[in-house]
């Protein structure tokens, strides 16, 4: 049984982000939580002295949160319904990411699948803020699906793979359960420039041999080229339908986001990204 966390504010990027998520899981036994944060300062002004008053609001709101998630579940159960797909509600008052890591741990998420833009009201949310938060503060794998973004199948999966750090099973689990399920064909796309090492290539290229031995390799010099654009074209033109990456200094999700301003990244990638924390 997956368990699958999925953060919404209940713009409509997070709620496409839960339908790809239920169409991409539609085989697999899921159980889904639907995670919402509330936070004090939406509601609770430093002026607000009486408890009973401040306690009233933040109820209100709670329990306005929690009838839009069972919305939410009932809107899926009826237009996808699985018997394999279990939903449950939480409703948490914290800081986002903290919020995040303790339900992961609490019903040991094995992926988030959370969208790239959104809007809460009063923050907004891109792909360089809450996402890069939880990415960069959760050890979990996460799978970010930008706006518009439909599911289509998973019949080709690109990898990203900068020889800096060695990779090991554990850190790509994710990704290769993807793939057993999707049965789907991996082509793993090797960046080479100055920080790449090249006898932790060799090693890495043994370790792909092994446990993924059906995959494609190409090679792209990413010293003198926009490695951002030189990966984005390749993926379009060749019809890819998820790019996995695992974080870590020098890798092309830094790169990503230190090449493209928040909303040029939000609009113009439209395909999900993978991504995973390499365990050492």
């Amino acid at each position: 049984m997956k368990a699958i966390l999925l953060p919404t504010d209940f713009s409509s990027n997070s709620l496409n982000a839960i339908e790809y998520a239920v169409a991409m899981f539609q085989d697999q036994p899921c159980n889904f939580y639907l995670l919402n944060v509330q936070k004090a300062s939406s509601f609770i002004s430093d002026d607000m002295l009486v408890v009973d008053s401040s306690a009233t609001i933040y109820k209100t709101l709670v329990d306005a949160a929690k009838k839009s998630i069972e919305n939410i579940i009932t809107t899926q159960q009826q237009k996808n319904p699985n018997k394999r797909h279990h939903f449950f509600s939480i409703v948490d008052y914290d800081n986002f990411v903290d919020a995040i890591n303790q339900a992961v741990e609490k019903h040991q998420i094995d992926l988030i699948v959370m969208g790239t833009k959104g809007a809460t009201g009063l923050d907004r949310i891109l792909f360089g803020s809450n996402t890069v938060h939880v990415i960069n503060r959760c050890k979990t794998p996460i799978l970010a699906i930008p706006k518009n973004c439909r599911y289509e199948g998973l019949r080709k999966v690109a990898f990203t793979a900068n020889h800096i750090a060695l990779y090991n099973s554990e850190t790509l689990l994710a990704m290769k359960s993807i793939l057993k399920k999707h049965d789907a064909n991996l082509t793993i796309l090797h960046l080479a420039d100055k920080h790449s090492i090249a006898s932790k290539q060799s090693i890495n290229l043994a370790f792909f041999d092994e446990h993924f031995s059906d995959a494609r390799h190409e090679y792209i010099d990413a010293e003198d080229k926009d490695i951002v654009s030189a990966i984005t074209e390749y993926m379009y033109l060749n019809n890819f339908k998820m790019l996995g990456m695992v974080k870590k200094q020098h890798s092309f999700f830094e790169r990503l986001l230190k090449t493209y301003p928040e909303e040029q990244i939000a609009y113009n990638f439209n395909f999900p990204f993978l991504v995973m924390t390499n365990v050492e």
